[in-house]
């Protein structure tokens, strides 16, 4: 025997498992079919995701609101929280009952006056020559809301959304009462060496969240009332009604400012050029304000998110996951974008050599 043959070892085939080969396939397949399970069940948990989510972000708003009380209240944190919560209650019970009535009255109002102004764009359109009927310009608003995802379906009833809103309101005040002991335990599952920057990150998060929520806020209540006041100046129709609805549609920024100025100036041309025009000018004033002067000094510090990225985010989780993706849309990217930026953070602080320079503008 030749000392050739004699130590010669033999080494697994590709058809063995225990073959380097096999076992570093082995080990692609599995992130690529984990990522594949990980998508369908996004899919398949797409409503009580979205539950949870905005559970987080109410409690992020209870939680800041509780800070804040915390600031000139020396009281324990389940006092300052009851106090928000009861603040919330009274506010909501001010706005919907004492003028229940009355805002029924004009949100029938509003609706016939918005159909007579579709009617009138659509004969307009059809005088240019251009091919759009009234009945399409109707049916552009039900067609969106078909398109929506998987969690309209689930919310799209007067039940489902009653039922989905208590759920979310519950679990937002378990958070909110001790959010650090859910922290905790998230963290207790992952492993020592990855705690502190999870808790890093977390603290993060929930400080981004806050001022993100506080300056969602602040810019419903100025809009809001500023609409009101200035349109009850002006003599425009149902200005009670157009102010709280840009108030809560000021919580999705640019699609949200959108469909209130299309409402505010469809009724203010209802009553005229003069107060269609008015309305335009105090649409445009209020956005400025809101803009310019509002987002810049509270939220815009805090994210910094372009509005192009919000605008493809809000389109995205909207067609994905309907209304509740639509509203969520802002913190989750905001999140993500917390998480990137302290990831990178964390890499380049083990590895200087990553650091790339920026170019120049």
């Amino acid at each position: 025997m030749s000392d050739t043959q004699a130590f010669h070892v033999e080494e697994p085939g590709p058809s063995e498992v225990r073959s380097p080969l096999v076992q570093q396939e082995l080990k692609r397949a599995g992130v690529w079919f984990a990522l594949a399970i990980a998508v369908a069940l996004v899919v398949l948990l797409a409503q009580p995701l979205m539950l949870v989510m905005g559970a987080l972000v109410l409690a992020t708003m209870m939680d800041g609101g509780t800070r804040l009380l915390g600031r000139i209240l020396p009281i324990s944190r389940g006092w300052r929280l009851t106090i928000v919560l009861l603040g919330a209650v009274a506010f909501m019970a001010y706005t919907f009952y004492l003028t229940g009535s009355s805002l029924a009255a004009q949100a029938q109002a509003m609706r016939t006056i918005v159909e007579a102004q579709v009617m009138r764009i659509g004969g307009w359109m059809q005088q240019l020559g251009i091919s759009a009927t009234p009945s399409d310009l109707k049916g552009l608003a039900g067609q969106a809301m078909s398109s929506m995802g998987r969690v309209t379906a689930a919310v799209g009833t007067a039940v489902g959304a009653i039922t989905s809103g208590v759920m979310m309101l519950v679990l937002a005040i378990f958070i909110a009462v001790e959010p650090k002991l859910y922290e905790r335990g998230v963290a207790w599952m992952l492993p020592i060496e990855k705690r502190a920057h999870f808790y890093r990150v977390a603290d993060k998060m929930g400080w981004t969240l806050r001022r993100l929520m506080f300056g969602r806020l602040i810019g419903m209540a100025v809009e809001g009332v500023g609409t009101w006041l200035l349109l009850w100046a002006g003599g425009v129709p149902m200005a009670g009604l157009l102010g709280i609805l840009t108030g809560l549609f000021a919580f999705l920024p640019n699609i949200g400012s959108i469909i209130s100025g299309v409402l505010i100036i469809l009724v203010g041309f209802s009553g005229g050029t003069d107060t269609g025009l008015y309305a335009f000018g105090v649409y445009m004033v209020v956005q400025i304000i809101d803009g310019y002067l509002i987002v810049p000094m509270v939220a815009k510090r805090a994210t910094d998110l372009a509005p192009a990225l919000v605008l493809a985010a809000q389109i995205l989780f909207g067609a994905l996951f309907g209304i509740m993706g639509l509203f969520l849309a802002d913190p989750i990217v905001a999140m993500i974008k917390v998480y990137l930026e302290e990831r990178s953070k964390a890499m380049k602080a083990q590895n200087p050599a990553l650091v790339v320079p920026t170019p120049a503008a």
